[in-house]
């Protein structure tokens, strides 16, 4: 099994900065792609950011040049810095990995910027 706990959400204001974290554990060996996704009230969950082992980067359009996601391989974490947040971001944010082909998820942690 694969856990996957989150931290560092909360309130933020808007052009603030917040950083939400994800570590994995348990039966993670082959470990691949590790990311963040997000869903607001009744919109669809949604890519934000995913890394792979080798450190390739991918964004979503809208948050390009505010989020940089990173991870420390040694640890098994993911990090998510959200800079100039907007009103927008606000949503309960995911930690997904894939290992050995398979999708895991925590369990998410609320994100909301204040205007």
């Amino acid at each position: 099994q694969v856990q996957l706990v989150e931290s560092g959400g909360g309130l933020v204001q808007a052009g603030g900065s917040l950083r939400l974290s994800c570590t994995a554990s348990g039966s993670i060996f082959g470990i691949n792609e590790m990311g963040w996704y997000r869903q607001a009230p009744g919109i669809q969950r949604e890519l934000v950011a995913e890394i792979t082992s080798g450190g390739s980067t991918h964004y979503a359009d809208s948050v390009k040049g505010r989020f940089t996601i990173s991870r420390d391989n040694a640890k098994n974490t993911v990090h998510l810095q959200m800079n100039s947040p907007k009103p927008e971001d606000t949503a309960v944010y995911y930690c997904r990995a894939v290992v050995r082909g398979l999708s895991y998820w925590g369990q998410g942690t609320q994100v909301t910027v204040s205007s």
